[in-house]
């Protein structure tokens, strides 16, 4: 008799057991199919207490455009999302070299970067056809074709290579610095060691002209320049200023060869996992930093100039046609690559 007893208390703990948990799971919401909970969505999507925070990361310091752009982007984005996404800033090649920041990108490691476009080309070839010499005769060109169809076909090709891009801001008209002689003409260069980037068609353009052309990461550039190992290289007014290459180098040709964009960017895998609002909100936030990286460049350049020449770098400016003429054969051995591209920025440019 007792151990009926014991059976039937048994059983009535398990039915009021379960009925406490039937209850319990009807009362907990309803997640609809498909749709990952609060806490895991990105920027607008997700809980309240729980920003997302995105690593930013360039290769140059505090006082370049790139770091101008990202800092725009930080505030345009933190406040257009309410600072339910946040940037960190990481200058300097604090996460490495552009390539290495490329490859983090691809595999998820490093969420954004503000990237040149010359080692780009080495995960997307065609984009160094922007790059080809003398194709921008001016800013506003450049800007028509980046911020137009062509250059939304190219940052949408990022994805091929699984990154994505957001917006062309830039790295500007690229001159030549070097230690050894004044360049006024397309001979002054000939058997000057210059550091050009990992990118094919700056070594084609400097081979034409003559130069050894040495292709290194900005980072080692920087090294090599103080220790004399290399004569010069190639930047805009705005990067000879910020890295203060006065120091190491006396002659700047203002040559204005090449054109080169810079690229805001993110990893495909970072982007694809925000809701569709936020990544309207990162692209708004990228192409108005772009803008005023740009705007931020023209104004500087001017003032940069003076101090440089008041720094004792010898400024001469040569007349582009010879310089020209001179790398043509940079088109010829392209043709191949970038034929299609460059006449659709021909085209754009009508």
């Amino acid at each position: 008799m007792k151990q009926q007893w014991r059976n039937r208390i048994v059983v009535l703990g398990a039915l009021i057991l379960a009925l406490v948990l039937v209850v319990a799971g009807c009362s907990r919401p309803q997640q609809p199919a498909g749709q990952k909970p609060a806490e895991s969505q990105g920027g607008q999507g997700q809980a309240a207490d729980r920003p997302r925070t995105l690593r930013l990361a360039h290769v140059v310091n505090e006082k370049d455009g790139f770091h101008v752009a990202a800092t725009k982007f930080k505030e345009l984005v933190e406040q257009k999302t309410g600072g339910q996404v946040k940037i960190e800033i990481y200058p300097n090649a604090t996460l490495g070299d552009e390539r290495t920041l490329l490859e983090g990108m691809q595999m998820g490691t490093v969420d954004m970067g503000v990237i040149t476009d010359g080692p780009i080309a080495n995960f997307l070839p065609e984009i160094a056809a922007f790059e080809l010499p003398f194709l921008f005769k001016s800013r506003e060109e450049a800007y028509q074709v980046l911020d137009g169809s062509v250059g939304q076909e190219v940052l949408n090709n990022l994805s091929k290579v699984n990154l994505k891009g957001l917006a062309f801001a830039e790295r500007g008209f690229r001159n030549l610095t070097n230690s050894k002689r004044p360049v006024n003409r397309p001979e002054d260069v000939k058997g000057l060691k210059i550091r050009v980037m990992e990118n094919p068609v700056y070594i084609d353009t400097f081979k034409a002209l003559g130069a050894n052309a040495v292709p290194m990461a900005w980072t080692e550039a920087l090294t090599a320049l103080q220790q004399g190992t290399i004569d010069g290289q190639e930047n805009p007014v705005n990067v000879i200023y910020a890295f203060k290459l006065y120091e190491t180098q006396k002659h700047l040709a203002l040559t204005r060869h090449t054109y080169a964009p810079a690229t805001i960017m993110m990893s495909q895998q970072v982007w694809s996992s925000f809701p569709a609002d936020v990544q309207q909100v990162l692209v708004a936030a990228a192409k108005e930093a772009a803008a005023y990286e740009r705007r931020w460049n023209a104004e500087q350049e001017e003032g940069q100039l003076k101090e440089l020449k008041d720094k004792g770098m010898q400024i001469t400016e040569p007349d582009a046609a010879p310089f020209q003429a001179a790398v043509q054969s940079v088109y010829e051995k392209n043709q191949d690559k970038y034929g299609a591209l460059v006449t659709k920025i021909q085209e754009a440019l009508k």
